[in-house]
């Protein structure tokens, strides 16, 4: 935004400190108008034709922007995505710890990553791979939804969960 002497235009359409049109009048004009309020003249629509200014506090302004911007940086959640590895002939305890570790952090709202390593010949048996994924969903399924299928990536199985909201929750 453009403040009192950087806007390059001669005529622009004014509005005052209140929101009232003072119609398209010089810019020197406009300057000296905010000048005896003690405001700056802000170019607000420099693509308008002709451009607009503003008469207001811009220190002020610029204060409560960068407040909001804060204020919004404060709300927002930064996602995780944790990885849970686990082999075909996983036993059932160690199934269940990292079914245990992945609630964890479904709880604490990061997604799961459930990667299925394949090794050897265990790939011609994706199958297999693919009912423990499910298996795993299953044991997840109050706390988790899928993102992503279950899918081969090279030697690899992906199946991606992400935290439930609390509608989907009530909804189910």
């Amino acid at each position: 935004m453009r403040v009192n002497e950087e806007i390059r235009v001669r005529e622009a359409r004014v509005i005052d400190s209140n929101g009232q049109q003072l119609g398209i009048i010089p810019v020197r004009e406009g300057m000296r108008v905010a000048a005896e309020q003690g405001l700056d003249l802000v170019e607000v629509a420099p693509q308008a034709k002709p451009p607009v200014c503003r008469i207001m506090d811009y220190g002020k302004y610029k204060y409560e922007q960068s407040k909001k911007e804060r204020d919004a940086r404060k709300k927002q959640r930064v996602i995780n995505v944790k990885e849970v590895k686990i082999r075909p002939r996983i036993e059932e305890h160690d199934f269940q710890v990292k079914v245990r570790n992945a609630r964890r952090f479904l709880t604490d709202g990061d997604k799961v990553k459930v990667t299925l390593m394949f090794r050897g010949r265990e790939i011609t048996h994706a199958a297999l791979g693919h009912d423990l994924c499910m298996k795993f969903y299953k044991e997840l399924e109050e706390q988790a939804s899928m993102e992503k299928e279950p899918k081969v990536e090279g030697r690899n199985m992906i199946m991606v969960l992400v935290p439930r909201t609390q509608e989907q929750v009530k909804g189910d």
